[in-house]
């Protein structure tokens, strides 16, 4: 069996495990006096864990050179979908969390193309279409946020999380920016200046 085959198939059971964990609360009455908040807050959790994972693939990828990772960023982001569609009904019953429900409604389009047969159907629009992710993190964020408001230390870390990763991508694109500036066109930028 090779690595990716291993790997997805920890991960799979791995992304099990807080959904296991909850019904193992339920069944026990482990989930308080208020079941459907622990429920949700479980789900919503385990929802930007798994963004989050997803945007520290290619970082991670292109520091360690181990390129085999991209193999499960798609498996990662659909338990991220999964554990989303689990809070959606909480998010239908509070209408001032329309960023969260944002946040949700764009999953959907990656969750739907992220089988192989969409990747070849879209081609290079695959990849921008799959840049929603971004926005889907700092909304899932905000949400969180904004659902907290009394102790904020759990939400902060994940935005540090975030604007980490979405820095290292920033910095990334900056400087492949500058390798694609050409030494013709660098010549003639400092002609230019010096002539005018």
């Amino acid at each position: 069996m090779n690595r990716l085959r291993l790997t997805n198939i920890f991960i799979f059971l791995g992304a099990l495990v807080p959904l296991g964990r909850l019904v193992w609360k339920a069944l026990h009455n482990g989930l308080g006096a208020n079941p459907i908040e622990v429920i949700t807050h479980s789900t919503g959790d385990w929802t930007l864990i798994l963004i989050l994972t997803t945007l520290s693939i290619t970082p991670l990828r292109k520091l360690t050179k181990q390129y085999w990772l991209v193999g499960v960023r798609r498996m990662i982001g659909l338990f991220a979908f999964f554990y989303a569609c689990l809070m959606i009904k909480d998010i239908a019953k509070r209408p001032f969390i329309t960023v969260g429900f944002t946040a949700f409604v764009l999953l959907i389009p990656l969750a739907i193309t992220s089988t192989k047969g969409w990747i070849r159907r879209l081609g290079k629009n695959w990849q921008k279409l799959h840049r929603l992710i971004y926005v889907t993190a700092i909304a899932g964020v905000i949400h969180y946020i904004w659902l907290v408001k009394a102790d904020l230390r759990k939400p902060l870390q994940y935005a540090f999380v975030l604007t980490v990763l979405l820095l290292y991508r920033v910095v990334v694109w900056l400087l492949e920016t500058r390798k694609k500036i050409t030494p013709a066109a660098m010549s003639r930028r400092s002609a230019e200046v010096t002539q005018g």
